[in-house]
C-alpha cells in the first residue's frame, strides 16, 4: 500500500519537502537575507531527523516493491550523515560571513545532498541506487564551485564534475550488464539469480564496472584523481562537508551493493575490495609525504582512511562490517574536528592553507595546538587514543577471514602515514616561529575542536557503546 510506503520514506519525505519549501521562502522573502537563519534551521531539521531515525524501532521495512529498505544499517548510516552535516552548516555559517559567501543556496544544496547520500543508504535496487547517487552529486558539484569568483573552486567544481559524470557512466554501463544477465534491478533478484546460475561472466562483468563507479564516490586509489585538487579548490566548509557525511554515504553504499545484491559472492568481490584498499592506503600515505596545503594533505589522508574502511567490508564477514561501522564513526568525528580547526585558520582576514603557518602555535595558543595534536595522533593511530582502536578492528577482521597481507600492509601504510600527521605536531611545538595565526577562534568551533579530541582521549574506554550500536547495523545487513 502506498501509506506503507510513505511511512517508511517519511523521513526522506520530509527533508524533501522542507529542502523544497526553503528554497520557495528565501526566494520570496529576500533571498540572502535569510541565509543565515535558514543555516540554523537547516542544522536543527537535521538533529531532529537524526534523532526521529535513532529512537525507530528495530526491523525491516521495504518500500516500493523493494526499491527501498529501512533497516539498522541504514538508521546508523543516515543519524551519522545528518548529525555530522548539520554540525558543518553550523561550523560553516561565521566561514561564510567572513567572506562574503553567505547564500541562501548552501544549506538547501547540502539538504539535498544529504536526501541522496539517505537514499543510496537504503537503495534496494539499482533504479533507487543511481536517483540516490546522482542527486548527491549533482548537489556536490555545484556546491564544490559555491565560490563563484574563485579560479580555483569553478575549477575544482568543473573537475569533480567531470569526473563524477564518467564514474556514474561507469556505474550505468555495469548496472546495463547486471540487469542483461539477470533481468532485474532488485538485490533480492540479483541474488537469486546467483543462487540459482552462479556468478556468469556477464554478472562479473557488471559488478566490476559498478565497483569502479562506487570506488571513485569514495575516492579510492586509483580512482581517486579527483580529491585532492577538490579538496584544495573548494571552499573550506565544502571540504569539510566532502570528508564527513558523503565518505559515510559511498562507503554505506557499496556494503549494501556487495551483501544485498552480492552476498553469496564474496570469494569474487571481496579481492577487489583488498586491492582497492591496499592502493588507497599506500598511495594516501605516500602521496601526503610531500604536501604542505592542509587542504591537499586531508584529501590524502582521506583517501588512506577509506582504504583501512574498506579493509574491513574486503572481509565479507559480520565483524568486517562491523568494523567498518565503527571506523567511519570515528573518522568523522575526527574530521569534524580537524576542521573545525582549518576553517579559523587566517592571518589578518586571510586564509591561510600552509602547514608551515602552524609554527610554534602553541605558545600562542596552548589549548588548541594540544587539541590538534591529539586528533593527529588519533589520525595517525597512535594508542591508546580511539583512531589506534578504529585501525585495530578493521585489521582483525581482515586476518579473521584470510587477508594477513592485507593487514601487514595497513600496518606498514599507517606507519607511512604518521610521518605527516607527526610533521603538523612538530611545526606547532618545534617548529620555527612565524608571523602566527589569527587566535580568534569563534565558541561553536573552539567546542567541536575540544569535544572531538576530548572523545579521541576518553573514548577508548568503552568506545561509548558504539560496538553493540555497529554489530546490531552489521547484523541487519548480513541477514
Amino acid at each position: 500500500m502506498i501509506s506503507n510506503d510513505l511511512n517508511t520514506v517519511l523521513p526522506e519525505l520530509v527533508l524533501a519537502i522542507y529542502a523544497m519549501g526553503a528554497l520557495m521562502f528565501a526566494v520570496y522573502t529576500g533571498k540572502d537575507r535569510m541565509a543565515s537563519m535558514l543555516i540554523w534551521v537547516t542544522a536543527l531539521v537535521m538533529f531532529a531527523l537524526g534523532g526521529w531515525i535513532a529512537v525507530q524501532p528495530a526491523g525491516v521495512q521495504t518500500a516500493f516493491h523493494g526499491a527501498f529498505v529501512e533497516d539498522a544499517f541504514s538508521r546508523f548510516a543516515k543519524v551519522l550523515m545528518l548529525w555530522a552535516s548539520g554540525l558543518v552548516l553550523l561550523l560553516s555559517q561565521d566561514y561564510l560571513s567572513r567572506n562574503d559567501m553567505l547564500k541562501f543556496e548552501f544549506p538547501i544544496l547540502i539538504s539535498l545532498a544529504v536526501l541522496g547520500m539517505m537514499m543510496m543508504v537504503s537503495a534496494g535496487d539499482l533504479m533507487s541506487l543511481y536517483m540516490g547517487l546522482e542527486l548527491q552529486s549533482l548537489s556536490l558539484y555545484v556546491i564544490a564551485a559555491f565560490r563563484r569568483d574563485s579560479l580555483r573552486s569553478t575549477e575544482a567544481g568543473l573537475k569533480y564534475f567531470v569526473l563524477g559524470a564518467l564514474s556514474s557512466g561507469m556505474l550505468l554501463y555495469g548496472a546495463s550488464f547486471i540487469y542483461g544477465t539477470t533481468g532485474t534491478t532488485n538485490f533480492a533478484g540479483i541474488t537469486s539469480v546467483i543462487a540459482s546460475e552462479g556468478m556468469g561472466l556477464g554478472l562479473l562483468f557488471g559488478m566490476v564496472f559498478m565497483t569502479v563507479g562506487m570506488a571513485f564516490k569514495i575516492s579510492a586509489a586509483p580512482f581517486h584523481m579527483w580529491t585532492p585538487d577538490v579538496y584544495e579548490g573548494s571552499p573550506t566548509p565544502v571540504t569539510a562537508f566532502f570528508a564527513s557525511a558523503p565518505k559515510m554515504a559511498a562507503a554505506g553504499l557499496i556494503a549494501r551493493v556487495m551483501h544485498d545484491a552480492f552476498g553469496l559472492a564474496t570469494a569474487d568481490w571481496g579481492q577487489i575490495i583488498a586491492m582497492l584498499s591496499l592502493l588507497s592506503m599506500f598511495l594516501g600515505a605516500v602521496a601526503a609525504i610531500g604536501q604542505t596545503n592542509i587542504k591537499r594533505l586531508m584529501a590524502y589522508s582521506s583517501i588512506a582512511h577509506m582504504g583501512f574502511a574498506l579493509m574491513g567490508l574486503a572481509s565479507g564477514t559480520l565483524a568486517g562490517v562491523q568494523a567498518m561501522l565503527i571506523y567511519m564513526v570515528i573518522y568523522v568525528v575526527m574530521n569534524l574536528g580537524t576542521f573545525a580547526f582549518i576553517l579559523n585558520m587566517e592571518k589578518d582576514g586571510r586564509a591561510v592553507t600552509d602547514i608551515r603557518a602552524l609554527g610554534m602555535y602553541s605558545k600562542a595558543s596552548p589549548g588548541r595546538a594540544m587539541a590538534l595534536a591529539i586528533l593527529m595522533f588519533s589520525l595517525a593511530g597512535i594508542p591508546p587514543l580511539v583512531g589506534f582502536f578504529g585501525k585495530l578492528f578493521v585489521l582483525q577482521a581482515a586476518i579473521n577471514a584470510g587477508y594477513s597481507w592485507l593487514a601487514i600492509g595497513g600496518v606498514i601504510a599507517s606507519v607511512i602515514g604518521a610521518f605527516y600527521y607527526l610533521r603538523i605536531i612538530y611545526y606547532m611545538y618545534f617548529g620555527s616561529e612565524t608571523d602566527g595565526l589569527d587566535v580568534k577562534m569563534p565558541t561553536l568551533h573552539y567546542a567541536v575542536l575540544a569535544i572531538s579530541a576530548a572523545i579521541m582521549l576518553f573514548g577508548a574506554i568503552n568506545l561509548f557503546g558504539l560496538e553493540a550500536y555497529a554489530a546490531s547495523a552489521a547484523t541487519a545487513l548480513l541477514k
